[in-house]
């Protein structure tokens, strides 16, 4: 084909009915016209017709970073959380932000994608609603020159190192450890208690890694309260409707329950929804644990619904993803454990909710964190990640999970174990945290 056939096959973008096509098409909701046409007219317009050709898009350094948060779960608050927060990182890091929201389809969200490809985007940030979808994206990343992260879900047993350096990072809450010790808050407080008994579990969407990692946690907790029981579970989706849904269903077919352990706060809602509509009284009949410490979750802690959650904000992630897209598109190179990183949570009850409200929930225009400070580009020397972050153990994250036929873990990955380079980066990290995350906002006055 040659340009003036490419050309009289291009979409009209003079045409305004045109625009709103492919907008609609490239599903740019929370983009303008105005934008569209501004990278439309300048060479990501190609990019536009290429995706419309069914050719492979392009996409061309912007002159200021464009970064993209794309979920498949904005329909619960760590989401909203996130999504909030990286926008107002964004904003003090001179990056210009958009999110999109693929309601659970991974379809949708690979699309959206390719339709920040089109757009010139610098750096995306996934929260995967198929985590298998990482290899194909990844490999896209590279072609493009896009960084991209990853929270959560992935395709078991692939990492950054299985890529390039246009993967950039890897990073979840230490999950295994964190179920298990807000599942043995629940079952201890059931034992004094009720003496033991049924508890049924809210989990999250069936096969994904992090439900996986929270099951193991969970279950491991079970061997310590041996008059306590994993009756049943039913998935939550992570949202209040289906988990109440599932709540209701696990209450029918198990009339004596007295423990629901959940994987998310949205989740958690959802139960203790479920519980008052069949005459039950949360944190009195049924005893419930949550995670991940949202606005709504916490006060279901301060006010005895729940007995603990686990406080993980997504405004932490969120922080810790943006500056990570802000250092590498400044010319920043992550050491190979630096990667794929962990992070740590708190065991949240009434004894200390009111501080995580104060900090998390109820601050007003206070922002929870440095984001200078996070950024290794800004603060070379006195950086600080403001929270116990430390190197990824593969085993750790994908335990359980059979390994692909002629699986080999990836050199980096062996190398940086081998020669102290890993136990140099999570010492260095240890000595850079000096802004508590359990601690007062380093903002407040």
């Amino acid at each position: 084909m040659n340009f003036k056939d490419l050309a009289r096959r291009m979409p009209d973008f003079t045409n305004r009915k045109v625009i709103d096509a492919h907008m609609e098409r490239l599903d740019t909701s929370g983009v303008s016209r105005r934008d569209f046409l501004s990278f439309a007219s300048a060479s990501a317009a190609a990019a536009a017709g290429a995706a419309y050709l069914g050719l492979p898009a392009t996409a061309i350094a912007s002159e200021n970073g464009k970064f993209a948060y794309l979920t498949g779960f904005l329909i619960n608050e760590w989401n909203v959380t996130f999504d909030r927060t990286a926008k107002k990182a964004g904003e003090v890091l001179g990056l210009n932000y958009s999110s999109f929201d693929s309601s659970l389809d991974g379809e949708k969200q690979y699309n959206q994608f390719e339709s920040q490809v089109a757009a010139s985007t610098n750096g995306v940030i996934f929260n995967l609603a198929d985590g298998s979808a990482i290899r194909g994206i990844s490999r896209v990343a590279s072609q493009n020159k896009i960084y991209v992260a990853n929270v959560w879900d992935s395709l078991p047993w692939f990492t950054p190192f299985d890529a390039d350096e246009y993967y950039t990072l890897f990073a979840v809450s230490e999950e295994v450890t964190a179920h298990r010790e807000i599942t043995e808050v629940l079952l201890a407080e059931v034992t004094e208690k009720f003496g033991g008994g049924d508890i049924i579990g809210v989990t999250g969407s069936k096969g994904s890694l992090l439900e996986l990692q929270r099951n193991r946690g969970r279950d491991q907790a079970f061997e310590k309260f041996p008059k306590t029981k994993l009756v049943d579970e039913l998935p939550g989706l992570w949202n209040r409707e289906d988990a109440l849904k599932a709540t209701e269903d696990l209450l029918t077919r198990n009339p004596n329950v007295v423990g629901i352990v959940t994987q998310d706060d949205d989740i958690a809602l959802g139960s203790i929804a479920a519980l008052k509509a069949a005459g039950l009284r949360p944190g009195e009949d049924v005893l419930i644990v949550g995670t991940s410490g949202t606005g709504l979750g916490s006060k279901a802690v301060k006010n005895g619904e729940m007995l603990a959650t686990k406080g993980n904000t997504g405004a932490f992630a969120a922080a810790l993803f943006t500056t990570r897209i802000y250092d590498v598109l400044n010319g920043w190179v992550p050491r190979a454990p630096e990667r794929q990183l962990n992070w740590n949570t708190l065991t949240l009850d009434q004894s200390n909710i009111d501080g995580w409200i104060e900090r998390y929930v109820d601050n007003g225009d206070v922002e929870p964190f440095d984001y200078k400070r996070m950024s290794k580009v800004l603060h070379p020397e006195d950086w600080d990640p403001q929270n116990e972050v430390y190197p990824l153990d593969i085993d750790n994250n994908f335990a359980g999970i059979d390994k692909p036929q002629g699986y080999e873990y990836p050199a980096a990955y062996v190398a940086a174990r081998e020669n102290g380079e890993s136990a140099a980066v999570a010492a260095e990290y240890a000595d850079h945290y000096k802004i508590k995350y359990d601690g007062p906002s380093p903002n407040k006055a």
